[in-house]
């Protein structure tokens, strides 16, 4: 059966729009065309830099004719309704048949070319794509990521004939702006479009991308004794971004890896989106970087190299004067600085919310086994270093600069630990604290802000979370259970009050959802109104294995025939007076 290729082609897409993006084309495209009845046999969208694409095998060239049976009035209606009828189906009254009373027709309609289904569906797609932002340009009014310059439709290897504000499709597409000289080229099939890509130095696939980056920096770093530190998140990145990737290692100034490991990575791939390298044989952070360009350089490299060398130190310079100048401030000044930091307009500043964490920390820490007067200095601690120049840099640091420069101020190391591990789990693959004290301020800083929040009704609405306070439910879920540790929630400062405890149900419910436990069994189980989750877990898996046992289920059972026969006899009405 014949296959359709699309290409939207534009200026550069961002790269963490486009997987998206992908999946918005082919949904969209698949909706369209299953609407209209066609049938296909499969499809695969890409995104790149410049361009989505959309193959899709076994389209039928036609809607299948239709053969439909109408029901009309009554014999014996008025000449009106008749009437009616006739217009709105086209039909004559000679082609009415009667069947017990009711006049019906039928209606046969001729299928549509699918090649006039998918001019309308591309420009339909086009001008509703569901982009995060978009723009205008020109005089035009169509709205694209960035400005849409060509688009390639072929059908059955024929042009589909698209035109509307000032595009029309054909068969052409476009390499490798530098390597392919921005030369065009024509393709009517997947395949020669795939091939004529590779000709002209684009990889089309996303995931043949990353792993030519994984095996081409692998191999460098083989080559030199070395070791890639991997990093998903800016695989993904650099894969968006690049074309034709071609790694690059380079090397930089060994006096920088005195600077924390965190902020040198954090350094490298925020600002310059390079992998960092590590010596196997140590473990640590060696003194080079891994970069991607989109070009294959004639020199293999090595001006690229010499060039990135030189921003790096740049960046690492900056950093090194933050870790300098914040180890001169201190705890104390940036205490200071957090009373003029606004945590939230109704909820007062980071100062009042560190006073609030250190009285909730000390709250909780006997419950779990930590010392009060210890885990509160801790929570005093742990959202100093927002005030640092370092996090003011590197958000994403936060409590791990806490750590290092509360153990470059001879801090006790429990103390730094918490405040490194007081926002664990940060997701779902994160560790838990294990610590007592970094769980007593980990638990006090989410409650802190779930309660907070609850308090002024800013709740999470639907697929709507501003404050990821889903996340901080989670986190306490996790934290409690993973640590063991018999919390009684409803007991815990402002938990109850805020009518809290349904918000976690939920929240664990969707923890033992994937676990593969049952929603009603957590119902049940918390229709006891327990507030302790070890307690509300043990009894679930309990309830869980008992059900399917042969006694389990003949419980069930007899429950379940008991309440039919009481159903039945309360439609019989009341029982009569006297009777038991």
């Amino acid at each position: 059966m014949p296959q359709l290729l699309l290409e939207l082609f534009s200026e550069e897409i961002p790269a963490r729009m486009q997987a998206q993006a992908a999946r918005d084309l082919e949904r969209l495209i698949r909706d369209g065309l299953s609407a209209a009845g066609l049938i296909t046999e499969g499809m695969k969208a890409f995104a790149g830099p410049r361009r989505l694409a959309l193959v899709i095998e076994g389209v039928p060239v036609a809607q299948a004719d239709r053969d439909e049976e109408v029901k009309g009035p009554r014999v014996g209606a008025p000449d009106q309704a008749i009437d009616g009828f006739l217009r709105k189906t086209g039909l004559t009254r000679e082609q009415l048949s009667e069947q017990g009373g009711v006049w019906f027709g039928r209606i046969q309609t001729a299928g549509r070319p699918t090649v006039e289904i998918i001019a309308e569906l591309v420009e339909a797609t086009v001008r509703g794509f569901p982009w995060p932002k978009s723009m205008t340009w020109g005089s035009g009014k169509l709205r694209w990521v960035r400005p849409l310059q060509r688009i390639l439709c072929v059908f059955d290897r024929e042009v589909v004939p698209i035109s509307f504000e000032g595009l029309d499709a054909g068969d052409l597409s476009q390499g490798h702006r530098f390597m392919g000289s921005g030369q065009v080229f024509r393709a009517r099939d997947f395949d020669e479009y795939r091939e004529a890509l590779l000709g002209h130095y684009v990889v089309l696939d996303a995931e043949e991308r990353k792993e030519r980056i994984l095996e081409g920096a692998r191999t460098l770093c083989f080559a030199r004794n070395l070791e890639l530190v991997e990093d998903e998140g800016l695989l993904d990145e650099v894969a968006g971004l690049a074309e034709w990737p071609t790694p690059i290692l380079g090397d930089m100034d060994p006096a920088f890896l005195d600077l924390p490991p965190e902020v040198i990575r954090t350094s490298m791939r925020t600002h310059q989106k390079y992998f960092a390298v590590r010596d196997p044989a140590t473990g640590k952070l060696a003194p080079h970087f891994l970069v991607v360009a989109n070009i294959a350089a004639e020199d293999g490299g090595k001006v690229i190299a010499a060039g990135n060398a030189k921003v790096l130190s740049a960046r690492l310079s900056d950093a090194r004067f933050f870790w300098d100048e914040d180890r001169k401030s201190g705890f104390d000044a940036w205490l200071e600085k957090l009373s003029g930091v606004t945590f939230h307009a109704k909820l007062g500043t980071m100062a009042e919310r560190v006073e609030r964490i250190a009285a909730l920390a000390r709250e909780i820490a006997p419950l779990v086994g930590a010392d009060p007067d210890t885990a509160e200095k801790a929570a005093r601690l742990a959202k100093a270093d927002l005030a640092s120049q370092m996090v003011g840099e590197f958000p994403e640091l936060q409590g791990v600069m806490g750590r290092y420069y509360a153990g470059a101020d001879g801090l006790d190391p429990v103390l730094a630990d918490a405040i490194r591990d007081h926002y664990r789990p940060q997701g779902p693959g994160d560790s838990v604290p294990t610590a007592p004290v970094s769980i007593a301020v980990a638990l006090a800083d989410k409650l802190d802000t779930l309660v907070g929040f609850f308090s002024i009704d800013e709740k999470p609405t639907g697929s709507k979370d501003p404050y990821a306070l889903r996340r901080a439910a989670l986190g306490v879920i996790r934290i409690i259970l993973e640590s063991g540790k018999r919390l009684a929630l409803n007991t815990v400062s402002g938990v109850q009050a805020n009518d809290l405890m349904p918000f976690f149900a939920d929240r664990l419910k969707v923890t033992l959802r994937d676990q593969g436990k049952r929603f009603d069994l957590v119902d049940a189980v918390f229709a006891l109104n327990d507030d302790d989750l070890v307690r509300i877990v043990a009894r679930v898996e309990a309830l869980d294995g008992f059900l399917k046992t042969d006694d389990g289920a003949n419980l069930l059972a007899g429950y379940r025939r008991a309440a039919n026969i009481l159903k039945a006899e309360e439609k019989k009405g009341p029982l009569p007076t006297g009777m038991v």
